[in-house]
């Protein structure tokens, strides 16, 4: 019994450009990202990432998942310095590098602390710094700050913004949180319910630099939020439907 995750899916990132994806539950958001990566292949079509068609896992793209991909046995400067000297930079740069990115993500005193020693919040922090270190032409995420309480995600989300503005990377970033959608992106792109496709693609007019603890108080912001939701309430109704027909 196989499922279609997602179909006649197109969607087109600028460099340097924000998007979310947003949509109801099974709806193929994070099928979408591990086409994106090459760890997945579509069964049918095919997946271009700057022009070329993805047929292995690039060194352009970095990935934040949900879940830590931090090596628990290793310490926080031996975990972000891992990606460089995977790939070759001599140890000296990549410990010189390593402790930069540490300190501009304001772990500086914890570099030799271990994961299971830091909050969900500080994890968090590394993974940014392991991720943005390699200078990913793109990053892929899927829901990385869903697990944070309120104001550790917001205290996150102003980071993220913050390293991003610097290294302009494109951004595909997957979350349930319509909010969150709205107060990062550019472009916003409504999945409907499974199988995936596009239903609506909104451009986020904000001003940046935006700060999030301020923007969701903004009338624009509210206003343009309204008008996402009433699109994929339709679709997440339509999902909570068939399941509950389906049970599953």
């Amino acid at each position: 019994h196989m499922m279609t995750a997602i179909r006649d899916f197109t969607m087109t990132v600028a460099r340097g450009e924000f998007a979310c994806v947003v949509g109801p539950t099974g709806c193929g958001k994070s099928t979408t990202l591990n086409l994106v990566t090459g760890l997945l292949r579509p069964t049918t079509g095919n997946v271009r990432v700057m022009g070329n068609p993805v047929n292995d896992i690039s060194r352009d793209i970095g990935f934040v998942f949900q879940a830590d991909a931090l090596f628990p046995w290793r310490s926080v400067i031996d975990n972000v310095a891992a990606g460089p000297l995977y790939r070759g930079t001599p140890k000296v740069q990549a410990y010189e590098r390593a402790r930069d990115w540490i300190a501009r993500v304001g772990l500086g005193r914890f570099e030799k602390h271990y994961p299971h020693q830091l909050s969900g919040g500080m994890r968090k922090r590394v993974a940014l710094a392991q991720t943005f270190i390699n200078q990913p032409k793109i990053l892929l995420m899927d829901e990385p700050f869903s697990a944070l309480d309120m104001q550790t995600r917001t205290a996150m989300q102003d980071e993220l913004l913050g390293l991003w503005s610097e290294q302009k990377s494109s951004v595909v970033f997957v979350t349930h949180d319509l909010e969150e959608a709205v107060a990062l992106a550019d472009k916003v792109y409504v999945l409907t319910a499974g199988p995936g496709t596009v239903k609506s693609v909104y451009r986020i007019d904000l001003p940046r630099p935006r700060v999030m603890a301020d923007i969701r108080y903004d009338p624009k912001f509210v206003e343009i939020a309204k008008v996402i939701w009433n699109d994929l309430r339709e679709e997440v109704q339509l999902g909570q439907s068939r399941t509950l027909q389906t049970g599953h």
